[in-house]
């Protein structure tokens, strides 16, 4: 079992890399699983914590894609800590886990921010932007990471995240 976890800031372009490395995935005919992790955590009840909801729903949803024979994983999460990266092992029972941070200036990211959240929150989450491009740097948990800023194509930059994550070959 394999995954690459996709991680960066806010607007960093974690699900749009995500989705698509899994169409040059299928494109190469290799099986895979692709999961946005922030779906899967969206919840607001007494008592919810949304992480541990997140935790507990991406290891049940991994359970039925394993079952269906898949053993690669692409999956769209913020890395704050190494401890997140064992709990992800647990869940998916991984004997392997790359993660691969995005990056991007902050304006960028913040734009990226504002355009995709129009909402009541806005300016909550585009101020998120840069104390979680800061919490990443200070924990340095990515094997590598790949520049988003607009400059190349997203399929570039997903080809580029599978061809060192060996998944795929130049």
């Amino acid at each position: 079992m394999n995954v690459i976890v996709i991680s960066g800031s806010m607007g960093a372009g974690k699900t749009t890399v995500m989705a698509e490395a899994s169409d040059l995935l299928s494109a190469s005919g290799i099986a895979h699983a692709a999961i946005d992790a922030d779906a899967l955590g969206i919840v607001h009840g007494p008592g919810a914590a949304s992480t541990d909801i997140m935790y507990r729903n991406l290891e049940a949803v991994w359970r039925n894609f394993a079952a269906a024979g898949v053993d690669k994983l692409l999956l769209a999460y913020v890395v704050e800590h190494r401890g997140e990266v064992e709990r992800i092992r647990m869940c998916v029972r991984a004997a392997e886990i790359t993660i691969c941070r995005l990056t991007a200036g902050i304006e960028t990211m913040r734009q990226r921010v504002r355009l995709r959240e129009p909402g009541m929150f806005q300016e909550k989450f585009v101020a998120r932007v840069a104390e979680l491009n800061a919490v990443l740097d200070e924990a340095h948990v990515e094997d590598f990471s790949l520049e988003n800023d607009g400059q190349r194509s997203v399929t570039d930059v997903a080809r580029e995240l599978l061809v060192r994550g060996g998944w795929l070959k130049e």
